[in-house]
């Protein structure tokens, strides 16, 4: 085991996978000597040169169209989106385009395309480099979506994405480049669709998703000093989503919390509380509670863009309401 940041793991995956084939190059805007916005890439151009580390135009629909053509034909492009709130560039090229065509070209056709797209606030970027997007893209089938909380799955999942025939996105909440963590030296993978219980509990669910893991770790000390038990689950992937895991957790503890910094409205919470309802509804034993962003644009102001998103606190008041029901 190494202990690396969220950054280093996320680069180490790429340079394994530029190393194991060939096929494999890395593509977006200042990705080269610059390394990026977020410093992910840098030092790779001199370990693989100008041509498999390639910088672009500022044009998303340029990088996503080049993607996905040369992704038709046999290459394993790794996209670098500077800010997932860009994607609305280039949606065409993700939803009409690579999502679609291995179904209508009835599986002859595959489109192994990697995209990385930081994405969150907390950094007064505003509103237009500050959202959480992952549910518009959780609503087109054929796209399937890692949202890695820690370098061990940051690396692991962009590797298995690298390697997957369909098209995958990968989203890293900006606050997470600089989160250290145990990573195996050796080359691993993190399959998709199989949750992590990152802790066992008896009272309420909690699922959080990608940073809002951290946050409902710390609320957790509060709240097992007050005596309630927590079972934490990070769905580590929500396209394809481990259901599975998240309502037998319901079924033993009777309570679910959903956590995301996306805002409420539409957000994959509301995906997860329905799922729930569905099929754990017997078990229940008070209504799901959703911890979100406000539904606002996210303000540049400090002071502002903290009332706005989720933190901690709002884990634990939304765990205290629950727990209301069984008083």
């Amino acid at each position: 085991m190494s202990i690396m940041t969220y950054r280093e793991a996320l680069r180490q995956a790429m340079r394994e996978e530029l190393n194991n084939d060939e096929r494999v190059y890395l593509m977006g805007e200042d990705i080269a000597e610059f390394g990026g916005s977020m410093k992910v890439t840098l030092g790779l151009i001199d370990e693989f040169g100008p041509r498999r580390v390639r910088n672009t135009p500022i044009s998303e629909m340029a990088i996503l169209g080049a993607a996905v053509g040369s992704a038709s034909t046999g290459a394993l492009p790794i996209i670098e989106i500077m800010y997932s709130d860009f994607f609305g560039m280039a949606m065409d090229q993700v939803f009409n385009q690579a999502a679609k065509m291995r179904f209508m070209f009835g599986g002859k056709l595959s489109i192994p395309l990697t995209i990385r797209a930081p994405m969150g606030g907390r950094r007064s970027a505003a509103a237009q480099h500050s959202q959480c997007l992952e549910a518009w893209f959780m609503h087109i089938p054929g796209i399937k979506i890692a949202m890695p909380s820690n370098p061990y799955d940051a690396k692991g999942l962009l590797k298995t994405a690298v390697r997957d025939p369909n098209p995958t996105i990968v989203f890293e909440n900006k606050m997470l480049y600089n989160v250290k963590g145990e990573v195996p030296d050796e080359p691993f993978f993190v399959p998709f669709g199989k949750a992590r219980v990152v802790s066992e509990g008896t009272d309420v669910t909690i699922v959080a998703i990608s940073d809002m893991v951290d946050y409902s770790l710390k609320a957790m000390e509060i709240l097992k000093a007050e005596g309630i038990s927590v079972e934490l689950i990070d769905p580590r992937t929500i396209a394809p989503l481990d259901i599975t895991t998240i309502v037998n957790s319901v079924k033993k503890t009777g309570k679910l919390v959903v956590v995301h910094e996306a805002n409420l409205t539409c957000g994959v919470g509301a995906e997860i509380a329905t799922q729930v309802s569905y099929r754990a509804f017997d078990f229940l034993q008070a209504p799901i509670e959703r911890v979100a962003a406000k539904d606002s644009p996210i303000p540049f102001a400090p002071i502002l863009e903290k009332e706005i998103l989720p933190d901690d606190q709002d884990v634990i008041d939304a765990v205290h309401k629950v727990m209301e029901y069984v008083k």
